[in-house]
């Protein structure tokens, strides 16, 4: 093994070592090699004693000061992965309290419209079940869920004159009504850990058969987690008491789900849908219409 081989071997596996080089060529680009892979100097043989002592003592200053900045670059990266490590974590909670703003939003749009107690609630848990049902598990339930709870957050951009009217709305206010979707959609789109659900919010109106909006999606052009609400929110909007249209009972929505199925829902999920127990719809109604904690109400705290 050469000097340069062993200087090369040397740099790899013992970074930290300084070396001086000493040599009997007469080679001026052996001594440019050997610096440039890390020699602190370079002695030609023959030398004299007072040289190498020279010598040494200036390669020890400049491997000190090399091995200070190394220490000072260490702290400085150690400092700065701490820092990012404080930063993602107020990123996270920023990001906690941007959902759970939203989320408390959501519950007074609820009380606003004079909606059934715990509605985005429930129907965010009735898809969720149904999701699981669909092999849908881990993250991609959560986004579910998220885009569900948050549905029609895109409400808060339209008007309370079109939003409470008690009659029906005119074809202008219809089309105005329609915007909520894409305004929902963009509210969502902001807060960074709601960006996947920001789809299903986009979505949730649309229809199996492409006549739905506000894209006119057709079957898997729909993203599954908004073919997943659909049923889910249907069949709570058909079991609960409402203003202007009374409830039905669990097997007539289901009977009502089943006749559209192919038409403005995804015959698969619903075929999922008729396979879950009506006790367990009755169960998740029960549990939000009695729930252990107020979500909104801590989220705004």
């Amino acid at each position: 093994v050469d000097g340069i081989e062993l200087l090369r071997w040397t740099a790899a596996h013992h970074g930290r070592t300084g070396v001086i080089m000493l040599s009997g060529c007469d080679d001026l680009r052996l001594a440019v090699n050997a610096m440039q892979l890390g020699a602190l100097d370079y002695l030609q043989k023959p030398f004299q004693v007072s040289e190498v002592a020279q010598t040494l003592h200036e390669a020890m200053r400049r491997h000190q000061e090399r091995l200070a900045r190394a220490q000072q670059v260490l702290e400085l990266e150690t400092a700065l992965q701490r820092k990012a490590g404080e930063l993602q974590d107020s990123l996270k909670q920023l990001q906690s309290a941007s959902e759970g703003t939203l989320e408390a939003l959501v519950t007074a749009l609820d009380a606003r419209e004079h909606e059934t107690q715990a509605h985005s609630e429930r129907v965010s848990q009735f898809t969720v079940r149904l999701a699981q049902a669909m092999g849908v598990s881990g993250p991609d339930l959560e986004v579910i869920r998220k885009g569900a709870m948050l549905h029609d957050i895109g409400k808060i951009g339209i008007s309370d004159l079109i939003l409470l009217k008690p009659g029906p709305l005119t074809a202008d206010e219809w089309t105005e009504m329609r915007k909520h979707p894409m305004i929902g959609a963009w509210i969502v789109n902001g807060v960074d850990s709601l960006q996947s659900a920001s789809q299903i919010v986009l979505s949730h109106h649309e229809k199996f058969d492409g006549t739905g909006y506000p894209r006119n999606l057709r079957g898997l052009e729909i993203p599954l987690g908004a073919r997943v609400f659909s049923v889910a929110d249907t069949f709570d909007a058909m079991t609960s008491d409402r203003p202007y249209n009374r409830s039905k009972s669990s097997e007539e929505a289901r009977e009502e789900i089943r006749r559209h199925a192919g038409s403005q829902f995804d015959p698969e999920v619903v075929e999922r849908f008729l396979e879950i127990p009506a006790a367990v719809w009755d169960e998740i109604r029960e549990r939000t219409m009695h729930p252990t904690h107020d979500r909104g109400a801590m989220a705004l705290i």
